[in-house]
């Protein structure tokens, strides 16, 4: 059983009674009244009680940290240390920049967002071509805050002679994250100490594709691409939201492997980090799937059918393939999804959660939802009858 922890109500009204219990007397042998309101008795026995209080908060706290599946901070990553899984850094926005000009842009050039003044730094001279020049930019402070839709503007933190004082296009080429949370962590560590590594075991894969900044899923496919191959898909849930979460990039392989074409973008980010912690003779192909949407018709919502209510139920079922979705032909030992196909009841559990939805009706899938090979299913174009 539970220790519970006394209130600080109950710890002032401890101290009081055996303040009064022990019959305190002045010099004159008269019996202290420590419960007079402004006594200094009382006083001192609230001043007792609340450090009590802290006493036992401390004690929680570090109760807390004494196990991997509670710790936080710098105790989780002790934890997480010894099973040889690390908190994720912050990574830093990397852009492609073309400025009208037709000289180079030397390597350490300040470059400002137009839009808050973010900055960045000019990491190459760049490419001369005709009347303008590209250069790779990097935020100078790692996060995703450097993140942004394709055509942000940028300009010169100091002119140039011969350089446009703003950009004429733009390209986020690597999303920029933030520090892991201690949520995520704790996840990859538990999984970590629930499978062990094995040399290659289907976890393994897993594990190694999650440590990856940014990567909030992964599956795996054996011998996708015949004798000694694997195929790793992966989805960005977050630095790729603008995108559905889908990497961007090429598939492919790492870029050190020789036996096939090394993938771009997200995907070569994944199999170079993969790369040297796999058996030595596998095949490691990275991967993005391919979306599946799924079209939902709900009906019999009677006076809920409004704009709001649309909205939540749009966004349950965003959320239940979120949880359940599996890419098809893969395995992935690690995830909490349940079915390698989604059951009817996955989506009914996921709007009768939704407060005030008191009637509908599902007519539009009725059977579980099942994808190809390399396919992840989403949530597709859904409509509503009253």
């Amino acid at each position: 059983m539970p220790y519970s922890r006394p209130t600080l109500t109950a710890l002032r009204t401890q101290v009081l009674q055996q303040i009064n219990a022990a019959q305190i007397t002045d010099q004159n042998g008269t019996v202290l009244i420590a419960l007079l309101q402004r006594a200094v008795l009382r006083v001192l026995a609230n001043a007792t009680a609340g450090m009590s209080y802290e006493h036992y908060g401390y004690l929680d706290w570090i109760a807390l940290q004494a196990v991997p599946w509670t710790a936080t901070d710098e105790f989780l990553d002790g934890w997480a240390n010894l099973k040889g899984v690390y908190r994720e850094i912050a990574t830093a926005t990397q852009w492609s920049v073309t400025f009208t000009g037709t000289v180079s842009i030397p390597v350490g050039t300040s470059i400002i967002r137009s839009s808050d003044g973010y900055a960045f730094t000019v990491t190459a001279a760049g490419t001369v071509s005709g009347s303008s020049v590209t250069v790779p930019i990097i935020a100078t402070i790692a996060g995703s805050a450097g993140n942004g839709d394709a055509g942000t503007q940028f300009q010169m933190g100091n002119p140039i002679s011969g350089v446009s004082a703003t950009s004429t296009a733009s390209t986020q080429t690597t999303a920029g994250t933030d520090v892991e949370t201690d949520d995520s962590l704790r996840t990859r560590m538990l999984a970590a100490y629930a499978s062990p590594p094995q040399g290659g075991a289907a976890s393994d894969y897993i594990q190694w594709a999650l440590s990856v900044p940014g990567v909030t899923r992964a599956w795996i496919a054996p011998l996708s691409q015949g004798a000694g191959s694997v195929t790793v898909y992966t989805m960005f849930d977050t630095v790729e939201a603008a995108y559905g979460g889908f990497p961007q990039g090429v598939n492919g392989v790492a870029t050190a492997e020789t036996r096939a074409t090394a993938a771009t973008g997200d995907q070569l980010t994944v199999a170079n980090a993969i790369f040297p912690l796999r058996p030595v003779t596998a095949l490691v192909y990275s991967d993005a799937p391919t979306a599946a949407p799924q079209a939902f018709a709900i009906a019999d919502l009677g006076s809920n059918n409004t704009a709001a209510m649309q909205a939540s139920i749009s966004a349950a079922l965003t959320g239940m393939f979120l949880q359940y979705g599996n890419v098809g032909g893969t395995i992935n030992p690690t995830s909490s999804a349940a079915w390698p196909a989604i059951p009817p009841s996955a989506w009914y559990a996921a709007l009768e959660a939704i407060p005030g939805l008191t009637q509908f009706e599902v007519t539009s899938p009725t059977a579980p939802i099942t994808v190809t090979a390399g396919q992840l299913p989403t949530l597709g174009t859904v409509t509503f009858a009253t």
